[in-house]
Protein backbone atom coordinates (compact mmCIF):
# COMPACT_ATOMS: atom_id res chain seq x y z
CA UNK A 1 0.00 0.00 0.00
CA UNK A 2 0.82 3.79 -0.27
CA UNK A 3 1.82 6.27 2.38
CA UNK A 4 2.53 9.36 2.88
CA UNK A 5 6.00 10.13 4.78
CA UNK A 6 8.15 13.10 5.93
CA UNK A 7 11.44 12.76 6.38
CA UNK A 8 14.10 15.00 7.96
CA UNK A 9 18.11 14.59 6.58
CA UNK A 10 21.05 15.31 8.45
CA UNK A 11 21.94 18.04 5.80
CA UNK A 12 18.44 20.24 6.53
CA UNK A 13 16.34 19.11 4.09
CA UNK A 14 13.07 18.07 4.42
CA UNK A 15 12.06 15.18 1.84
CA UNK A 16 7.73 14.17 1.49
CA UNK A 17 7.01 11.07 -0.38
CA UNK A 18 5.04 8.23 -1.18
CA UNK A 19 6.59 4.91 0.04
CA UNK A 20 4.75 1.68 -0.81
CA UNK A 21 4.89 -0.20 2.87
CA UNK A 22 3.25 -3.50 3.47
CA UNK A 23 -0.58 -3.65 4.27
CA UNK A 24 -0.65 -5.02 8.44
CA UNK A 25 -3.03 -7.36 8.88
CA UNK A 26 -5.34 -6.81 11.83
CA UNK A 27 -4.58 -9.12 15.25
CA UNK A 28 -6.77 -9.83 17.73
CA UNK A 29 -9.25 -6.84 18.62
CA UNK A 30 -7.87 -4.85 15.65
CA UNK A 31 -9.43 -4.17 12.39
CA UNK A 32 -7.73 -2.88 8.94
CA UNK A 33 -9.72 0.08 7.54
CA UNK A 34 -9.54 0.78 3.84
CA UNK A 35 -9.40 4.54 3.98
CA UNK A 36 -11.40 7.03 2.37
CA UNK A 37 -10.93 10.56 3.35
CA UNK A 38 -8.14 11.79 5.71
CA UNK A 39 -8.18 15.48 6.46
CA UNK A 40 -5.32 18.09 6.96
CA UNK A 41 -5.54 19.55 10.21
CA UNK A 42 -3.25 21.80 11.80
CA UNK A 43 -1.56 19.48 13.68
CA UNK A 44 -1.00 17.33 10.53
CA UNK A 45 0.77 20.14 8.91
CA UNK A 46 3.66 20.90 11.95
CA UNK A 47 4.08 16.93 11.42
CA UNK A 48 4.18 17.09 7.72
CA UNK A 49 5.96 20.06 7.24
CA UNK A 50 8.46 20.83 10.29
CA UNK A 51 10.75 23.99 10.22
CA UNK A 52 11.06 23.81 6.36
CA UNK A 53 10.24 26.93 4.22
CA UNK A 54 7.60 25.43 1.87
CA UNK A 55 7.84 29.09 -0.01
CA UNK A 56 10.85 27.23 -1.49
CA UNK A 57 9.78 23.96 -1.63
CA UNK A 58 10.62 22.14 -4.93
CA UNK A 59 8.68 18.58 -6.70
CA UNK A 60 10.62 15.52 -8.78
CA UNK A 61 10.12 12.43 -9.21
CA UNK A 62 7.06 11.14 -10.98
CA UNK A 63 3.17 12.61 -11.27
CA UNK A 64 2.24 9.82 -9.50
CA UNK A 65 5.35 9.09 -6.84
CA UNK A 66 6.28 12.74 -6.61
CA UNK A 67 9.22 13.75 -4.40
CA UNK A 68 9.20 17.15 -2.62
CA UNK A 69 12.18 18.60 -0.61
CA UNK A 70 12.50 22.05 1.21
CA UNK A 71 15.11 23.76 3.04
CA UNK A 72 14.91 23.87 6.75
CA UNK A 73 16.93 27.20 7.77
CA UNK A 74 20.16 26.41 10.27
CA UNK A 75 18.67 28.08 12.80
CA UNK A 76 15.26 25.70 13.31
CA UNK A 77 17.78 22.60 12.78
CA UNK A 78 17.92 22.05 16.55
CA UNK A 79 14.40 21.81 17.34
CA UNK A 80 14.22 18.73 14.40
CA UNK A 81 17.15 17.15 15.80
CA UNK A 82 15.52 14.27 17.35
CA UNK A 83 13.80 13.74 13.53
CA UNK A 84 17.08 13.86 11.75
CA UNK A 85 16.70 10.32 9.47
CA UNK A 86 13.20 9.27 10.95
CA UNK A 87 11.12 8.70 7.65
CA UNK A 88 7.21 9.31 10.07
CA UNK A 89 4.59 8.58 8.40
CA UNK A 90 1.69 11.06 9.04
CA UNK A 91 -1.77 11.69 9.65
CA UNK A 92 -4.24 11.79 12.56
CA UNK A 93 -7.06 11.15 11.94
CA UNK A 94 -9.61 9.50 8.82
CA UNK A 95 -12.65 7.35 7.77
CA UNK A 96 -12.77 4.82 6.34
CA UNK A 97 -14.61 1.18 5.76
CA UNK A 98 -13.55 -1.74 8.13
CA UNK A 99 -12.30 -4.79 5.19
CA UNK A 100 -11.05 -7.08 7.92
CA UNK A 101 -10.85 -7.74 11.30
CA UNK A 102 -8.86 -10.04 13.73
CA UNK A 103 -10.49 -11.94 16.86
CA UNK A 104 -13.32 -10.33 18.84
CA UNK A 105 -13.76 -7.63 16.23
CA UNK A 106 -15.18 -9.28 13.02
CA UNK A 107 -18.84 -7.55 14.06
CA UNK A 108 -17.15 -4.61 12.69
CA UNK A 109 -16.48 -5.98 8.80
CA UNK A 110 -18.31 -3.78 6.44
CA UNK A 111 -18.27 -0.77 8.95
CA UNK A 112 -17.99 2.82 8.36
CA UNK A 113 -15.88 4.35 11.11
CA UNK A 114 -13.92 6.45 11.97
CA UNK A 115 -10.32 6.30 13.27
CA UNK A 116 -7.61 8.02 14.90
CA UNK A 117 -3.79 7.34 16.10
CA UNK A 118 -1.83 8.88 13.27
CA UNK A 119 -0.06 7.33 10.12
CA UNK A 120 -3.32 8.23 8.40
CA UNK A 121 -2.30 9.65 5.10
CA UNK A 122 -2.37 5.67 3.80
CA UNK A 123 -4.38 3.46 2.00
CA UNK A 124 -4.92 1.20 4.30
CA UNK A 125 -4.55 1.11 8.77
CA UNK A 126 -4.90 -1.00 11.37
CA UNK A 127 -6.29 -0.04 14.57
CA UNK A 128 -7.59 -1.58 18.06
CA UNK A 129 -11.31 -1.96 17.49
CA UNK A 130 -12.04 0.38 20.79
CA UNK A 131 -10.67 3.21 19.64
CA UNK A 132 -12.59 3.32 16.29
CA UNK A 133 -15.90 5.62 16.13
CA UNK A 134 -18.38 3.28 14.54
CA UNK A 135 -20.49 6.08 11.93
CA UNK A 136 -24.18 5.85 12.07
CA UNK A 137 -26.24 3.88 9.12
CA UNK A 138 -25.86 6.40 6.07
CA UNK A 139 -23.02 8.32 7.44
CA UNK A 140 -20.17 8.27 4.73
CA UNK A 141 -16.62 7.82 5.37
CA UNK A 142 -16.27 11.75 4.51
CA UNK A 143 -18.48 12.60 7.40
CA UNK A 144 -16.82 9.69 9.72
CA UNK A 145 -12.94 11.68 8.91
CA UNK A 146 -13.28 14.64 10.78
CA UNK A 147 -15.12 12.52 13.85
CA UNK A 148 -11.77 13.07 16.20
CA UNK A 149 -9.74 16.03 16.32
CA UNK A 150 -12.29 19.12 15.69
CA UNK A 151 -15.09 17.69 17.62
CA UNK A 152 -13.02 16.40 20.45
CA UNK A 153 -11.31 19.46 20.85
CA UNK A 154 -14.35 21.28 20.32
CA UNK A 155 -16.04 19.74 23.54
CA UNK A 156 -12.72 19.45 25.97
CA UNK A 157 -12.88 23.69 25.37
CA UNK A 158 -17.02 23.10 27.38
CA UNK A 159 -15.58 20.47 29.31
CA UNK A 160 -12.66 22.43 30.65
CA UNK A 161 -14.58 25.72 31.10
CA UNK A 162 -16.87 23.75 33.47
CA UNK A 163 -14.33 21.61 34.86
CA UNK A 164 -12.39 24.65 35.97
CA UNK A 165 -15.55 26.80 37.17
CA UNK A 166 -15.79 29.19 34.57
CA UNK A 167 -19.55 29.75 32.82
CA UNK A 168 -18.52 31.16 29.67
CA UNK A 169 -15.92 31.46 26.90
CA UNK A 170 -13.83 33.27 24.29
CA UNK A 171 -12.37 31.75 20.78
CA UNK A 172 -9.95 33.25 18.44
CA UNK A 173 -10.05 32.28 14.79
CA UNK A 174 -13.60 31.68 15.25
CA UNK A 175 -14.97 31.03 11.81
CA UNK A 176 -13.23 28.09 11.28
CA UNK A 177 -14.70 24.28 10.95
CA UNK A 178 -13.81 24.10 14.45
CA UNK A 179 -15.02 27.38 15.55
CA UNK A 180 -18.36 26.49 13.82
CA UNK A 181 -18.35 23.65 15.43
CA UNK A 182 -18.10 24.81 18.98
CA UNK A 183 -20.81 27.49 18.49
CA UNK A 184 -23.24 25.01 17.57
CA UNK A 185 -22.32 23.16 20.83
CA UNK A 186 -22.71 25.86 22.38
CA UNK A 187 -25.80 27.06 21.00
CA UNK A 188 -27.37 24.11 22.01
CA UNK A 189 -25.61 24.08 25.36
CA UNK A 190 -26.63 27.35 26.50
CA UNK A 191 -23.30 28.45 26.60
CA UNK A 192 -22.64 31.87 25.72
CA UNK A 193 -19.75 32.48 23.70
CA UNK A 194 -17.26 34.98 22.17
CA UNK A 195 -15.98 34.73 18.91
CA UNK A 196 -13.37 36.50 17.81
CA UNK A 197 -12.62 36.54 14.22
CA UNK A 198 -10.23 38.75 11.91
CA UNK A 199 -12.24 40.17 9.01
CA UNK A 200 -16.17 41.48 8.70
CA UNK A 201 -16.94 38.36 6.19
CA UNK A 202 -15.89 35.59 8.68
CA UNK A 203 -18.00 37.97 11.54
CA UNK A 204 -21.31 37.64 8.80
CA UNK A 205 -20.57 33.79 8.71
CA UNK A 206 -20.75 33.03 12.41
CA UNK A 207 -24.08 35.83 12.67
CA UNK A 208 -25.28 33.63 10.00
CA UNK A 209 -25.03 30.70 11.91
CA UNK A 210 -26.33 32.01 15.18
CA UNK A 211 -23.56 33.33 16.97
CA UNK A 212 -24.75 36.48 19.59
CA UNK A 213 -21.45 37.74 20.36
CA UNK A 214 -19.19 38.20 17.21
CA UNK A 215 -16.06 40.53 17.45
CA UNK A 216 -13.86 41.62 15.03
CA UNK A 217 -10.19 41.77 15.86
CA UNK A 218 -9.36 44.14 12.62
CA UNK A 219 -11.94 46.90 13.43
CA UNK A 220 -11.05 50.40 15.74
CA UNK A 221 -13.06 49.96 18.14
CA UNK A 222 -12.24 46.20 18.90
CA UNK A 223 -10.98 46.07 22.42
CA UNK A 224 -14.08 48.50 23.62
CA UNK A 225 -16.65 45.15 21.94
CA UNK A 226 -14.76 43.16 23.39
CA UNK A 227 -15.05 44.51 26.65
CA UNK A 228 -18.80 44.45 26.08
CA UNK A 229 -19.38 41.32 24.94
CA UNK A 230 -17.26 39.69 28.20
CA UNK A 231 -19.19 42.27 30.52
CA UNK A 232 -22.38 40.41 29.08
CA UNK A 233 -21.41 36.61 29.26
CA UNK A 234 -18.87 37.10 32.48
CA UNK A 235 -16.89 34.69 29.94
CA UNK A 236 -13.07 34.43 32.02
CA UNK A 237 -11.82 31.62 30.14
CA UNK A 238 -10.52 31.47 26.45
CA UNK A 239 -9.29 29.66 23.86
CA UNK A 240 -6.60 30.67 21.25
CA UNK A 241 -5.58 29.44 17.78
CA UNK A 242 -3.67 32.42 16.89
CA UNK A 243 -0.64 31.85 19.98
CA UNK A 244 1.62 34.82 18.59
CA UNK A 245 1.41 38.23 18.69
CA UNK A 246 -1.15 40.50 21.14
CA UNK A 247 -4.12 39.24 20.91
CA UNK A 248 -3.91 37.08 24.04
CA UNK A 249 -2.31 39.89 26.25
CA UNK A 250 -5.55 41.88 24.84
CA UNK A 251 -8.17 39.13 25.73
CA UNK A 252 -6.15 38.88 29.20
CA UNK A 253 -6.63 42.51 29.48
CA UNK A 254 -9.92 43.26 28.06
CA UNK A 255 -11.19 40.28 31.00
CA UNK A 256 -9.69 42.71 33.75
CA UNK A 257 -11.24 45.65 32.61
CA UNK A 258 -14.74 44.10 32.35
CA UNK A 259 -14.03 42.37 35.65
CA UNK A 260 -13.61 45.98 36.86
CA UNK A 261 -16.46 47.35 35.62
CA UNK A 262 -18.91 45.48 38.62
CA UNK A 263 -16.00 45.20 41.36
CA UNK A 264 -17.44 47.14 44.54
CA UNK A 265 -13.64 48.24 45.56
CA UNK A 266 -10.20 48.85 43.77
CA UNK A 267 -7.49 46.65 44.52
CA UNK A 268 -4.55 47.75 43.31
CA UNK A 269 -3.53 44.03 42.50
CA UNK A 270 -6.18 43.83 40.34
CA UNK A 271 -9.08 41.81 40.66
CA UNK A 272 -9.29 38.07 42.78
CA UNK A 273 -10.98 36.93 39.53
CA UNK A 274 -8.59 34.32 37.73
CA UNK A 275 -8.26 34.90 33.79
CA UNK A 276 -7.24 32.15 31.86
CA UNK A 277 -6.11 32.06 27.90
CA UNK A 278 -5.29 28.70 26.86
CA UNK A 279 -2.87 28.40 23.37
CA UNK A 280 -4.07 25.78 21.45
CA UNK A 281 -2.36 26.71 17.90
CA UNK A 282 -0.04 28.40 16.50
CA UNK A 283 -1.41 30.37 13.27
CA UNK A 284 1.30 32.97 14.28
CA UNK A 285 4.20 31.63 15.05
CA UNK A 286 5.92 34.57 16.30
CA UNK A 287 6.60 35.32 20.27
CA UNK A 288 3.42 35.98 22.43
CA UNK A 289 3.24 39.27 23.66
CA UNK A 290 1.45 40.15 26.94
CA UNK A 291 1.66 43.97 28.34
CA UNK A 292 0.72 42.85 31.78
CA UNK A 293 -2.29 44.47 32.02
CA UNK A 294 -4.77 42.50 33.71
CA UNK A 295 -3.77 42.26 37.78
CA UNK A 296 -1.66 39.26 39.79
CA UNK A 297 -4.87 36.75 39.29
CA UNK A 298 -4.24 35.47 35.96
CA UNK A 299 -3.09 32.48 33.44
CA UNK A 300 -1.57 31.72 30.24
CA UNK A 301 -0.59 28.24 29.00
CA UNK A 302 -0.67 25.72 26.36
CA UNK A 303 -3.83 23.30 25.78
CA UNK A 304 -3.99 20.01 24.08
CA UNK A 305 -6.54 17.50 22.99
CA UNK A 306 -4.91 14.12 23.72
CA UNK A 307 -3.44 14.63 27.58
CA UNK A 308 -7.25 16.24 28.36
CA UNK A 309 -8.43 13.08 26.94
CA UNK A 310 -5.68 11.21 29.32
CA UNK A 311 -6.49 13.96 31.90
CA UNK A 312 -10.43 12.87 32.51
CA UNK A 313 -10.61 9.32 32.29
CA UNK A 314 -11.90 6.60 29.84
CA UNK A 315 -15.34 7.06 31.09
CA UNK A 316 -15.61 10.89 30.29
CA UNK A 317 -13.56 10.89 27.76
CA UNK A 318 -16.08 7.40 26.21
CA UNK A 319 -19.06 9.90 27.44
CA UNK A 320 -17.98 12.86 24.84
CA UNK A 321 -16.87 9.89 21.67
CA UNK A 322 -20.52 8.95 21.87
CA UNK A 323 -22.08 12.75 21.59
CA UNK A 324 -19.42 12.91 18.81
CA UNK A 325 -21.01 9.61 16.84
CA UNK A 326 -24.69 10.67 18.32
CA UNK A 327 -24.41 14.04 16.18
CA UNK A 328 -21.83 13.06 13.61
CA UNK A 329 -24.22 14.86 10.75
CA UNK A 330 -25.75 18.29 12.69
CA UNK A 331 -23.71 19.41 15.78
CA UNK A 332 -20.33 17.99 14.66
CA UNK A 333 -20.66 18.01 10.63
CA UNK A 334 -17.28 19.13 8.64
CA UNK A 335 -17.41 20.97 5.29
CA UNK A 336 -13.88 20.81 3.18
CA UNK A 337 -13.55 22.96 0.09
CA UNK A 338 -10.88 20.71 -1.92
CA UNK A 339 -10.23 16.81 -1.95
CA UNK A 340 -6.67 15.29 -3.27
CA UNK A 341 -5.50 11.86 -4.10
CA UNK A 342 -2.05 11.28 -1.94
CA UNK A 343 -0.03 12.71 -5.17
CA UNK A 344 -1.88 15.96 -4.94
CA UNK A 345 -1.18 16.34 -1.47
CA UNK A 346 2.27 16.36 -2.53
CA UNK A 347 1.96 19.00 -5.64
CA UNK A 348 2.71 22.57 -4.98
CA UNK A 349 -0.34 23.99 -5.72
CA UNK A 350 -2.20 21.53 -3.01
CA UNK A 351 0.75 22.32 -0.53
CA UNK A 352 0.43 26.51 -1.27
CA UNK A 353 -3.29 25.91 -0.34
CA UNK A 354 -3.60 23.91 2.47
CA UNK A 355 -0.17 25.60 4.36
CA UNK A 356 -2.23 28.82 4.34
CA UNK A 357 -4.26 27.90 6.76
CA UNK A 358 -6.85 29.88 5.66
CA UNK A 359 -10.08 30.32 8.04
CA UNK A 360 -13.07 28.03 6.58
CA UNK A 361 -10.58 26.50 4.25
CA UNK A 362 -10.24 22.38 4.85
CA UNK A 363 -8.54 19.43 2.31
CA UNK A 364 -9.36 16.26 2.00
CA UNK A 365 -6.75 13.36 1.20
CA UNK A 366 -8.86 10.31 -0.82
CA UNK A 367 -5.85 8.20 -0.79
CA UNK A 368 -8.08 5.37 -2.74
CA UNK A 369 -9.75 7.49 -5.21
Amino acid sequence: MLQLRSLVTADGTLELSLAEVETPAPGAGEILVRIDATPINPSDIGLLFGAADMTAATVAGTPDRPVVTAPIPPALMRAMAARVGESMPVGNEAGGVVVAAGEGAEHLVGKTVGIIGGAMYAQFRTVRARDAIVAPDGVDAEAAASCFVNPLTALGMTETMRREGHKALVHTAAASNLGQMLNRICIKDGIALINIVRSAAQAATLRDLGAAHVVDSSQPGFMDALVAALVETGATIAFDAIGGGKLAGQILTAMEIAVNKTAREYSRYGSAVHKQVYIYGGLDTGPTELNRGFGMAWGIGGWLLFPFLQKIGAADAQALRDRVAAELTTTFASHYTARITLAEALGLPAITGYNRRATGEKYLITPNA
